[in-house]
């Protein structure tokens, strides 16, 4: 057994697991927080992506031991004082999900990539989306959502 503490979602949690412990199933069965999915368990899906350190990265591509003493942020760490966080208004607003199974990772991915580009294109919108999969959308309504998404951010920058 291999002892892992990580800050997830600015609260400290430390584990004992085993060494061969991917990081989604310890943040889903060690901390309990099941808003990562696990989709295909080899890193194509981007369902379980996650910021390690402010960076997306896919938790079934890393094992718990190689984050320790590391920041993470999952889905559940988006939203501030119960108020939705701007990616999420933009994906209740554009209807950017049906089923929901993939959304915490298009949310996680897309706002790393609004953090570096606040002001994206189309094409670097999708560009970036390429490494989650939705099984359910056309897309249109997840692209839309990460424009509207930049527009409310920009706006909270301003208003602050």
């Amino acid at each position: 057994m291999a002892s892992v503490t990580v800050t997830i979602n600015g609260a400290t949690q430390t584990r004992e697991v085993e060494p061969r412990t991917l990081l989604v199933h310890f943040i889903r069965e060690a901390v309990g927080l099941t808003g990562t999915h696990v989709g295909c368990d080899t890193s194509q899906c981007g369902a379980c992506t996650v910021l390690l350190d402010g960076q997306a990265v896919k938790s079934c591509s890393l094992f718990a031991v190689q984050v320790d003493g590391r920041q993470l942020t999952t889905i559940e760490g988006l939203a501030r004082d119960g108020a939705l966080h701007p990616l999420q208004e933009g994906f209740w607003q554009e209807h950017g999900l049906q089923c929901g199974f993939c959304t915490p990772g298009f949310l996680i991915s897309a706002n790393a990539f609004l953090d570096e580009f606040p002001e994206p294109s189309i094409d670097e919108i999708r560009e970036h989306l390429s490494g989650n999969v939705c099984r359910c959308t056309g897309y249109q309504g997840i692209v839309a959502a990460v424009q509207k998404a930049a527009v409310l951010r920009r706006e909270a920058a301003v208003g602050a």
